[in-house]
């Protein structure tokens, strides 16, 4: 335990508090600009198993804000998840961590939140975080929204029975459209955001419950903005954590063609597994093709 000597002084930790983290299981979804920040803060406290997902890979153009990707990454195009795993055996190799190269659906939601503590939130689109709170709210996990653009971020940590959800505080289809595609992304404004949600994380699995923020945190690190929405009831409306009705795991079956948060990066899903020997042998005729065993 020599290594978290550091945060074990801290007394709300201490050494009870070091030992609740290193039993702990948390998902992280999306290993890109949130999620790196995320686990490299996990890992380094102690948690004892992450299991991170994520269905991309490592671009040039990321490099400035995912922090645990190198060039070297880029040019081996390596799965995200693949990479920062290998990145966070050797910053702790006492940290058991589980990384999935794929999708977050409806269809595994189930078997990614077996064993799970908390989920935090490391995505690029509200689809993806609409199920997650469904799910979490379903199966009564803290669920860690976090969400960044341009200059710009918001958290907030979500505890079904406790606090209202993510659709009490947003309507689904309500966002403004801007990505970073569209608005670009400051690394500061990540970082910021990345450890609200790690240290609402700490707080909850050390019971400190009385310490949490109980509001959504919402920054602009270039306008030099911060302010606090405090939660107020759960809307009587709200066909999550009122109703029960999880719309997001009833929704229909994903588009067959996703554009990702690399321009250069289009997901296919397809019901019936595709042979990529076959696409491989007939794009071969019209560019150049090069098939990633580290994704299939």
């Amino acid at each position: 335990m020599n290594r978290y000597h550091r945060q074990m002084l801290f007394p709300q930790i201490g050494e009870a508090g070091q030992q609740a983290l290193t039993k702990s299981s948390v998902l992280v979804v999306g290993a890109g600009a949130l999620g790196t920040v995320i686990c490299d803060q996990l890992v380094r406290a102690g948690i004892g198993y992450i299991r991170m997902i994520d269905r991309d890979y490592v671009e040039l153009h990321n490099l400035q804000r995912q922090t645990l990707f190198d060039e070297d990454d880029v040019a081996a195009t390596m799965p995200k998840a693949v990479a920062a795993k290998q990145k966070l055996e050797k910053a702790n190799s006492g940290v058991h961590i589980e990384a999935i190269t794929g999708n977050v659906s409806k269809e595994n939601i189930d078997q990614l939140l077996q064993d799970i503590d908390i989920v935090l939130d490391g995505t690029d689109n509200f689809a993806t975080r609409f199920l997650l709170n469904d799910a979490c709210f379903k199966y009564n996990i803290p669920y860690s929204y976090g969400g960044v653009v341009s200059s710009r971020g918001m958290t907030a940590f979500f505890i079904p029975g406790e606090t209202p959800c993510l659709r009490c505080l947003m309507k689904e289809g309500g966002a403004n459209g801007q990505t970073c595609d569209t608005v670009g992304v400051l690394a500061p404004a990540v970082n910021m955001i990345a450890s609200f949600q790690v240290m609402e994380t700490l707080k909850f699995l050390t019971c400190n419950k009385e310490s949490l923020r109980n509001s959504l945190h919402v920054l602009d690190i270039w306008k030099n903005q911060q302010y606090d929405v405090k939660f107020s009831e759960q809307s009587a409306s709200c066909p999550t954590c009122v109703q029960r009705r999880y719309p997001a795991l009833q929704a229909s079956a994903a588009d067959e063609e996703t554009v990702l948060c690399g321009r250069n990066t289009v997901q296919i899903h397809r019901k019936q597994k595709m042979d990529l020997s076959e696409w491989e042998q007939r794009l071969s005729n019209v560019a150049t093709v090069k098939k990633n065993s580290l994704f299939y």
